[in-house]
């Protein structure tokens, strides 16, 4: 054992041995490095002594003018309260890491005593200098700190604790809001829910509901209106699911709801038939996979049925589609259908036409297949009373329109025609031809829906690029109708891409004369304006419709997005002219940025809009109005 202990040694004096054989050979000993470091460290500690004595004397020269009893007294304070400092637990717990740090580079005592005394507070009684105006206080426990640590007199306290205030409320002011936030702000706006400051309690637990609706097993005696907003919800987050659809299977209700079928399967939709046989009305978007034998099920199920309204159901064959009307069509009260790109043709039309005689609505749109032969059959429908269309073909004439609105007119209470860019040289053909001018048959159309329509509330007049401003303004102008509480005239406008302004003297489209007239009629009531892409607006027939001192009380909706003239003034006049404006759309209107918003409006299109809120002349107003 103590012969392989030795064996270890020499090995661990092997290279030791080697290296003072080594420094020996180079003429360095021991001795002469020990002397180096002292030499080293003497210099060290002269160069300290040396830049101390300088500062002494700067010291000193600075201190020329203080009494030399003072500075006594100073240096003597200085001095004690440097021993105190030394004293303490922090002092040597700073020297210690000083010293594990810096090793024999580290400061000295007094050095470390020093910033330690500078980084101290005076104490309360004591006297101080005002960091900023330097004015001599007694320092008192609630003195605050100044920017560069030092201490502030009572004066300047207030003074910064002010500007903080001012700062802090500025700050909160501009600081945006959380993006998730904002996003889902800009998306409840969109979908028409602008009141402004925080939800309701019932809405805010209607989407608590909605974010945990995995785990429940069943919404109770949940009142139909929520019930309706907790589908709208779900098909907006896209999560209405078959286990979802569960849920809104209830034997209390006798209509169905559901604003997106898109993750539904075939038998999903049978399944809600054979739950609600009851059902009196059936609304179902989206329904991509229903097909033939959900609505037969609900043809032979369901014998209360009134309103349908389906979306997209395009795998139904044109067979289902006769089979529902011959069945159910004599009790069917309103039908919606939009998005039928299948089987859903002028044969499908005209038997819907032929047995659904108790119809007082009819929605078509988007329903590709239909011609001129559809709209003619819908003439013959006796109790209809609102009717939209969207349903257009090329060949589709003047005179078909004419022929429908002369014969449904007096009966409709809404009339809503999209995209009827009508074909003027098809109508010249027509064997009717012979009634209407040609030259002007477009024109002929709002002429027919000025002498026949005397009780709409809701006109729709879109996509048109070939009625006058002046066929416009004769419609609305001495028209023995009731004023509207509708109105979208959108796109209406002339489409030229080598004359984009179109005639001058002759403006095609919904112009200015067009639009003070609609105004005049209809301003006392009209609630929801649509000017969408009608461009051909002038800013003087805008500033002298909406000029603030006319006043259009009911108006909570306007979409003026593509209106190129809608400026700051325009937008000034529009919230002075509808004081119950909540909703205003300005898409691509980029002279409106700077518009002050007052508040309770929601404005879409405009970035930055709600930055630009004024509170004071609303409070103005407010204040006024309860004076008068």
């Amino acid at each position: 054992m103590t012969r392989s202990r030795r064996a270890v040694n020499n090995r661990i004096r092997g290279p030791q041995s080697a290296l003072t054989e080594f420094l020996a050979s180079q003429g360095i000993s021991a001795a002469d490095i020990h002397t180096d470091h002292q030499r080293r460290v003497r210099e060290a500690e002269e160069q300290a002594a040396a830049e101390a004595e300088g500062e002494d004397k700067e010291n000193e020269s600075a201190d020329d003018g203080e009494d030399p009893v003072e500075r006594k007294k100073r240096k003597r304070k200085e001095e004690k309260a440097l021993n105190k400092i030394k004293q303490t637990k922090e002092f040597k717990k700073r020297k210690f890491e000083e010293q594990k740090d810096f090793g024999s580079d580290a400061e000295d005592d007094d050095a470390i005593a020093r910033q330690m005394m500078a980084k101290n507070k005076p104490l309360p009684g004591q006297l101080e200098n005002c960091e900023l105006c330097e004015k001599r206080f007694t320092v008192t426990p609630y003195s605050k700190t100044g920017p560069d640590g030092g201490l502030l007199c009572a004066k300047c306290s207030k003074e910064m604790k002010d500007d903080e205030k001012k700062s802090q409320k500025a700050a909160k002011k501009k600081v945006p809001a959380q993006r998730g936030r904002k996003r889902q702000t800009e998306s409840d706006r969109m979908m028409g829910d602008v009141k402004p400051g925080a939800k309701s309690l019932v809405d805010a637990c209607v989407r608590k509901v909605a974010d945990v609706v995995n785990d429940v097993e069943d919404f109770g005696d949940m009142p139909e209106s929520l019930l309706d907003r907790m589908s709208q919800i779900l098909s907006k987050k896209r999560v209405l699911t078959p286990r979802t659809l569960n849920l809104f299977l209830r034997d209390d209700v006798d209509h169905i709801d559901v604003y997106d079928c898109g993750k539904l399967e075939t038998e999903d939709f049978a399944r809600i038939f054979a739950h609600m046989h009851h059902l009196v009305a059936v609304n179902l978007r989206f329904a991509g996979q229903m097909k033939d034998d959900a609505i037969r099920y609900m043809v032979d199920k369901c014998d209360s049925l009134r309103h349908l309204q389906l979306g997209a159901p395009n795998l139904i064959s044109e067979d289902a589609w006769l089979e529902l009307f011959r069945e159910r069509g004599s009790q069917l009260e309103s039908l919606k259908l939009s998005d039928l790109q299948g089987y859903f043709s002028d044969v499908a039309a005209i038997e819907m036409a032929q047995h659904c005689v108790n119809l007082k609505r009819l929605k078509l749109r988007g329903c590709s297949h239909l011609t001129e032969s559809s709209i003619k059959s819908f003439a013959n429908l006796p109790s209809l009373e609102h009717l939209t269309l969207s349903v257009a073909q090329m060949d589709t004439t003047p005179d078909t329109l004419i022929d429908l609105i002369t014969k449904l007119g007096p009966r409709l209470k809404t009339l809503c025609l999209e995209g009827f860019d009508l074909d003027e040289d098809h109508g010249a053909e027509s064997e009717d031809s012979s009634s209407v001018d040609t030259s002007n048959a477009h024109d002929e159309v709002l002429h027919a829906i000025h002498t026949h329509c005397t009780q709409l509330s809701k006109l729709r007049f879109t996509g048109n690029s070939h009625c006058t401003d002046q066929a416009f303004a004769t419609l609305f102008s001495a028209w023995n109708n009731r004023p509207l509480k509708l109105a979208d005239l959108s796109e209406c406008r002339w489409i030229d891409n080598n004359d984009p302004v179109g005639p001058e003297d002759y403006p095609v489209g919904f112009a200015s004369e067009g639009f003070k007239a609609l105004m005049a009629h209809s301003g006392t009531q009209l609630e929801e304006l649509n000017l969408h892409s009608c461009r051909h607006i002038s800013h003087k027939a805008l500033t002298e419709v909406f000029d603030g001192d006319k006043k259009y009380p009911e108006l909570r909706s306007i979409d003026m997005s593509f209106v190129s003239q809608v400026d700051e003034e325009v937008m000034a006049g529009i919230c002075k002219s509808c004081p119950a404006l909540t909703k205003l759309v300005v898409f691509a209107c980029f002279n409106a940025r700077g518009a002050d918003i007052p508040p309770g409006v929601a404005v879409i299109g405009l970035p930055n809009a709600q930055d630009n809120i004024v509170i004071q002349g609303f409070m103005d107003d407010l204040l006024t109005k309860s004076m008068a």
